[in-house]
């Protein structure tokens, strides 16, 4: 719970604390925190509405020695991977760690050793995450990539003055099964895909959402025409130019626009107008 008051930080804090005591729940007071402009809760810190990792948690991470068996790399990337959010790339730069872990024998080579010292860096200089807005002139701005090993997207936020926009979220993953053989146009819709989902789930399926798309995407998402050297089956591809694309509607109990966010319909009308001419 946040309030720009302190007053009625501690007045509402304070009301919750009585409904839940009237509702039977236990509640120990010493683990009642604020009100605060910092607060630790999950092992995660909140200071000025925005996510950020503690450093004790970063002194930690920094001072692991070399994993030398597959347990303890297991668990070097278990501590590692609750902070991904705040890592752009992260699944490819922990790659060759992972890769020891699926091995019988445990072998720990310069490219473990590189990924390993790389992402340790990477938390060091990790970046606090939101504060997630709402409103009009709020503008939630998604760049997708088909990377070489997976598809990776962020999450960025613009607000009224502001120069730079701020950082909501990052993600990245592998390519699974046949994913990694599909042709590059493919590829980048489907990390569009992914994306919207994944954004829609940090800003709201009300909330507008501008996709940063490579241009020979743009075409097979406005015109829907199926590249020739399509790999992807039909049904899904589909599928996934309708999780793009989407308009907003006002059934918003339909399941293919359960996740979507929208693509401003002026943008899209510009976008349809160029693809017919």
């Amino acid at each position: 719970m946040r309030q720009h008051s302190r007053k009625k930080v501690f007045k509402k804090g304070k009301k919750i604390v009585q409904i839940l005591l009237k509702a039977g729940f236990a509640i120990k007071q010493s683990k009642v925190k604020g009100p605060a402009q910092e607060i630790q809760f999950l092992g995660i810190k909140w200071q000025d509405e925005c996510r950020q990792i503690p450093m004790d948690i970063i002194d930690k991470i920094t001072a692991m020695s070399l994993p030398t068996s597959k347990k303890e790399t297991q668990a070097f990337l278990c501590i590692v991977g609750f902070w991904r959010m705040h890592i752009p790339n992260y699944s490819p730069t922990v790659s060759p760690l992972y890769q020891v872990t699926r091995k019988n024998d445990f072998k720990w080579g310069p490219e473990q050793r590189q990924a390993f010292e790389q992402i340790k860096q990477e938390i060091v200089h990790a970046v606090a995450l939101g504060p997630v807005r709402a409103g009009q002139d709020v503008k939630n701005v998604l760049y997708t990539t088909a990377g070489e090993n997976g598809p990776t997207w962020s999450l960025w936020q613009k607000a009224p003055g502001e120069t730079r926009g701020r950082p909501l979220w990052f993600w990245s993953r592998g390519y699974r099964g046949s994913e990694a053989r599909s042709p590059p146009s493919e590829k980048e819709i489907l990390a569009a895909c992914e994306g919207v989902r994944a954004a829609s789930e940090v800003v709201g399926t009300e909330a507008q959402l501008l996709l940063a798309l490579r241009l020979p995407v743009l075409g097979c998402m406005f015109t829907g025409r199926v590249p020739s050297t399509r790999y992807t089956p039909d049904a899904t591809w589909s599928k996934r130019l309708k999780c793009i694309i989407a308009k907003p509607v006002q059934a918003r109990d339909k399941k293919e626009n359960l996740f979507c966010t929208f693509i401003p319909l002026s943008i899209y009308k510009v976008l349809e107008g160029l693809n017919k001419s």
